[in-house]
């Protein structure tokens, strides 16, 4: 964060320091934090009220915070700190004027926001999946005086929300990935997740840019809603690939393309969706001017990251795919198409363990049964659905259907051979990343029977 008082936070923000004078002088020269636990040397704690429990209640210690009443510590005391830490950041970018990329998308938004990070050396970008209303701004507090270049990652909760980010940070190039049916429950229908995700375009001045994936009919209707030129990847995009292969852990090769030129890539994370993703990520690089052959070379050095397609290896050779993080449709396809084409260069079966998806609505039956027809498609040859509303994957792939994690992992205990190969794919919320830690550990002595096979 750039170096600021409290009295200038004060003023940007609306709000009054508590305490005696001297506490205006205090100078903030560290990021922005929520957690207590992690304080940030020369940070800002913000400090929120939750249903549960009260930050303001943890601030002693800290070197100053942003909250709704005094504090033990130096403070700066405003009506709302989540609108305060909104006008804080909007007013640093408006001080250090980095330019600033932004994307958002049904999926893919975390994978192609690190592509793009690396895409671009020194930019600071959102860390992990931060893109709300505070993770948007945080991310902006982390700007230096000489950073130059801000990536974000931006998420809609509602119609209207993509548009208050953009007040914080105004995209100069902007990119919508794709319009699925992640959190339809929440919004209604795709018809206004379209609506909500357009909304990041529509920010962009006519000296910016908009990125979308041609390949998406919802995302190319955009195009009218913005002033900015566009440009669009994909497999009919002027940033597209060619000649893709996979390696036995589903890493996939392709050659990157744009204006008649072509880059090799070799990606080091799992699943071909991530060849979509790259290119969207290469998309928005080279809108600025970074040439083909760097923003190839960039890409094929971002690693795995974790809880995401991750391949584990158990000691006994077990290969397990840990996408824990989160789950929705569109993700379940990319992950089950990714462990089909890592089960053809193995010997064993293909498992595929699935959480409940959430904020379906009422599309959650029919989505869960989708999600069963697709492992039948892709001829998985075990299923195990978890949680009550994930019923109807196991029983149209012909699989097991089991209460909870724990069920589970003795089942999984039982049925597992080290030549398998196991997706373990779910949302945080639904605990499946500490299964996958204790499958990991669990290292069966008992011999393979005779005659198991495929």
């Amino acid at each position: 964060m750039i170096p600021m008082t409290l009295g200038e936070i004060a003023l940007t923000c609306g709000g009054e320091v508590q305490g005696n004078l001297g506490r205006r002088t205090v100078q903030v020269t560290g990021g922005a934090y929520l957690d207590s636990r992690n304080p940030v040397p020369g940070g800002l704690f913000v400090a929120l009220q939750g249903a549960e429990s009260d930050g303001h209640d943890y601030a002693a210690g800290a070197h100053a915070v942003l909250g709704s009443r005094p504090t033990d510590a130096p403070t700066v005391v405003v009506p709302d700190p989540v609108v305060a830490l909104a006008l804080l950041a909007r007013r640093v970018v408006q001080r250090v004027r980095p330019r600033v990329f932004a994307l958002t998308g049904s999926h893919g938004k975390t994978g192609t926001k690190d592509f793009l990070a690396a895409a671009l050396p020194g930019a600071v970008a959102t860390a992990g999946n931060r893109n709300n209303e505070l993770g948007v701004p945080l991310t902006c507090l982390g700007v230096s005086a000489t950073t130059d270049q801000l990536v974000l990652e931006m998420g809609a909760r509602a119609v209207g929300h993509l548009s208050w980010l953009t007040t914080i940070a105004p995209p100069d190039v902007a990119s919508v990935l794709n319009v699925g049916s992640a959190h339809v429950g929440r919004f209604g229908s795709t018809k206004l997740i379209a609506q909500a995700k357009g909304e990041l375009i529509e920010s962009l001045g006519a000296d910016g840019v908009a990125v979308l994936n041609g390949d998406d009919p919802r995302v190319m209707s955009m195009a009218p809603r913005t002033v900015a030129p566009v440009t669009t990847f994909g497999r009919r995009g002027e940033v597209t690939w060619r000649r893709t292969t996979m390696d036995d852990l589903g890493r996939p090769a392709f050659e990157l393309g744009y204006q008649g030129r072509w880059a090799p890539v070799r990606l080091l994370r799992s699943g071909e969706h991530q060849v979509r993703n790259a290119a969207a990520a290469a998309a928005m690089a080279l809108a600025v001017g970074e040439a083909l052959e760097d923003v190839a070379e960039r890409l094929s050095q971002v690693g795995p990251t974790a809880h995401r397609l991750q391949p584990r290896t158990r000691a006994d050779g077990l290969l397990v795919l840990d996408d824990t993080y989160n789950s929705n449709p569109d993700a379940v396809m990319a992950a089950l198409s990714c462990l089909e084409r890592i089960g053809r260069g193995r010997s064993g079966r293909t498992v595929a363990v699935l959480g409940e998806m959430h904020e379906l609505g009422s599309h959650a039956a029919e989505s869960h049964r989708q999600i069963g027809a697709l492992a039948r498609i892709f001829d998985i040859d075990r299923v195990v659905a978890i949680g009550p509303g994930a019923g109807p994957t196991a029983r149209e792939a012909g699989g097991e259907h089991l209460p909870d994690p724990e069920a589970a992992l003795q089942w999984l205990r039982s049925n597992l051979e080290p030549e398998d190969v196991v997706l373990v794919k779910g949302a945080r919320a639904g605990a499946l990343d500490e299964l996958v830690e204790s499958l990991l550990e669990f290292v069966p002595s008992r011999p393979r029977p005779v005659g198991a096979a495929r």
